[in-house]
Order: structure tokens, then C-alpha cells, then sequence
């Protein structure tokens, strides 16, 4: 009797404390927290780890969960909730019966940063206004101004904005050095939960092409999110040439190139139009990405975003290196007024459900 009164008083201070009972309790996602990856450098310090977070619904009815990497600057609580305090991606597929991971790359927010390991530097928020929340107010880019879908002013001092920037965090910019040890600790992430679907934005782009080709058989899907780009060119806002087509690092090529990334033979095609730039590619007969051929692939792009005027060179770069890739060019399916960070912006719900409808078709 005394049992059931102290369970009873029990049910009554959660009620209480919390405005839940028990039953609705059990109806909220879980949420795990562990490690993965990284090495011991010395015997020391351990550097190249991730943290990770397993958000699971109380209803799994998905086969397959769903892994998130946020670009740079950025970690996993991109995808938990928008900066004007609406539901993010991580909710809308926690509802669709999706396992969840949330993750910060390697020597990033959460994911310990050893100094040896690379240099850090932040972006200031006049970089941050130009290229992802107030992008018609600077044209910087053909299509910047037809931005109309971040929520508020995007510049400093707007309350979203605000608590965006405050989000925002230092990375490094040797993205040799990401890359690396980003392939490494997620592809440790996937030996320890199997095969997942795998969503890279803007810089994590590279690692999902380089963490496709070290664990094919554990990469259902990549949904690339305006990846890193354009083949081996560097662009503004973001430089640096990707000596092997769409990666820093080595990927497997067939016909092999060994470890000489030079033996990608490239020729330079025009720009269709004044809006778009020019592209490299292979030259024809191009080589494959033997690894990635079997792994379906989303590449996501908005209208007004830097990615716009070149996206197409990563599709185009896919397409002839062999690769099953849909282009989900969102302005020619009626989806309008994007920047970068689609997945933050009033409309980031339509997007998501376009995404939804291609992860279950693949």
C-alpha cells in the first residue's frame, strides 16, 4: 500500500513538475548521447572523435536512420529547431518514424579541438548577413536577390538573426584536415549503427562522397545539401580547388588513378547563361566513382543561394562520373525563395517533405 501511494504521489509531481503524465511521457522521442571515432595522438589526447546525439520516436517504423552533418561554422542543433523557434528537420522525421542522428564534426562545438590539429577562425556577422540570411540586400550573385524566405530582416540586430549568429561557431579552414578526419569518425559512426541515409550541407558535402566510397555497402542514400562545389574549381564566398573532382582527398576512380588525382583529365564547359558559371569536368571518356555508383543520390539546391550558379557543375560531375543522382533544382519544381540554409527558412517543412518522397522512392 505504501508502494502504491509513493508511485501514485510519483505520477502526481510529474504532472506537477513537468505538465506531462507517464503515458505522455513514453510518446516523446528518446534521446542517447555517445562518442564515436577519434584516435589517440600520444597516448595523451585523443583527437578526430564526434560527438553524437540518437534522437529515436516512440513509433520506429523506418528501416534505415537518418544521419545529419552540418556544414561549417555549424553543428548538429541546425537541424533540432529554426532560429525564429519553429520546428526543424530533426522533428518533422523523428514524426515520419525516422531514427535521428544529430551530430558536431570532428574538432567542432561539442566534438573536443585540440589546437595541434589546425587553426581556428569564425565568421564575423557582415559575412553572415552577405551570404546566408540578408542575401537581396547585398547581390552579390545573380540570383541573391529573389532571397525571400529567411524568417525576418537577416541582419544584425532582427531577433532571429541574432539567435542564428549566436549559434554560429569557429571552425578550421583547412578543409584537408576536416575532411579527413569527418570521413573517418562518421565512417566509424556507420560500423557502429549500419546502414543509414546520410544528409551532408555545403562544406560536410565532400565527407559524404568520401565516406560513400569508404563504406559503400553502409550508405543507403546521400542527400547533399548544396555540397561543396563546384568540381575542382574553387568559388567565392568559399576557395579552395578539389584536386580530385568533388573531394579534397582521394576517392577510387575506375579506370584507377592510384593516388595522382592529376590523371583526371579535365576540360573547361561554358556557362549556359549569364547566370550560371562555367563548369570543369572529365573529359570524355570520363572516369567513374566505382564506389559511389550504387548509392542513390539527392543533390538539393535553392534559388537564391551562392550555390545556384553552380550546383549544376556537381550534378553534371555525378551524372558522368556514373552516379544515380536526381537534381532537385528547387526554384524549377515551384519551390521559391531559398538561401543556404533552406532547412531553417519559412518553408523549410515543403522542403523537407519533397525530400521524404525521394528517400522512400530509393
Amino acid at each position: 500500500m505504501k508502494m502504491f501511494a509513493l508511485a501514485r504521489l510519483s505520477r502526481v509531481l510529474l504532472i506537477a513538475t513537468f505538465g506531462f503524465t507517464l503515458a505522455e511521457q513514453a510518446a516523446q522521442p528518446r534521446r542517447d548521447v555517445f562518442f564515436v571515432g577519434g584516435r589517440y595522438n600520444k597516448v595523451t589526447i585523443m583527437t578526430g572523435q564526434i560527438y553524437v546525439e540518437r534522437l529515436t520516436p516512440p513509433n520506429v517504423t523506418q528501416a534505415n536512420p537518418l544521419v545529419f552533418i552540418a556544414g561549417a561554422g555549424q553543428t548538429g542543433t541546425n537541424f533540432l529547431e529554426t532560429p525564429d523557434g519553429r520546428p526543424g528537420w530533426a522533428s518533422f522525421f523523428l514524426d515520419k518514424g525516422y531514427i535521428v542522428y544529430l551530430s558536431d564534426q570532428a574538432s567542432r562545438g561539442r566534438s573536443r579541438w585540440q589546437p595541434s590539429v589546425g587553426s581556428m577562425i569564425a565568421s564575423g556577422t557582415e559575412k553572415v548577413e552577405e551570404i546566408f540570411t540578408a542575401l537581396s540586400k547585398h547581390n552579390l550573385w545573380p540570383q541573391s536577390k529573389l532571397h525571400t524566405q529567411w524568417p525576418g530582416t537577416g541582419l544584425v540586430g532582427d531577433p532571429t538573426f541574432d539567435a542564428f549568429y549566436a549559434s554560429q561557431v569557429q571552425y578550421m579552414p583547412d578543409s584537408n584536415i576536416y575532411e579527413d578526419e569527418n570521413t573517418a569518425a562518421y565512417s566509424a559512426l556507420l560500423d557502429k549503427i549500419g546502414a543509414a541515409h546520410v544528409f551532408t550541407h555545403s562544406q560536410a558535402g565532400s565527407y559524404g562522397w568520401r565516406i560513400g566510397d569508404a563504406r559503400p555497402s553502409l550508405v543507403k542514400s546521400i542527400i547533399a545539401l548544396e555540397p561543396a562545389g563546384p568540381p575542382f574549381d574553387g568559388r567565392a564566398p568559399f576557395t579552395g580547388n578539389k584536386t580530385w573532382g568533388i573531394t579534397y582527398e582521394k576517392v577510387e576512380y575506375e579506370p584507377p588513378i592510384g593516388n595522382d588525382s592529376s590523371l583526371l583529365d579535365t576540360v573547361r564547359v561554358p556557362a549556359p547563361d549569364a547566370d550560371h558559371n562555367d563548369c570543369i569536368l572529365q573529359r570524355d571518356p570520363a572516369r567513374k566513382l566505382k564506389n559511389l555508383m550504387d548509392i542513390p543520390v539527392l543533390v538539393v539546391t535553392s534559388e537564391a543561394s551562392y550555390h545556384a550558379p553552380y550546383d549544376y557543375c556537381t550534378v553534371a560531375f555525378l551524372k558522368q562520373a556514373g552516379v544515380q543522382v536526381e537534381f532537385a533544382d528547387l526554384p524549377k519544381e515551384g519551390i521559391h525563395g531559398n538561401g543556404h540554409f533552406l532547412f531553417m527558412e519559412k518553408n523549410n517543412i515543403e522542403i523537407a517533405e519533397r525530400i521524404l518522397k525521394w528517400i522512400e522512392s530509393v
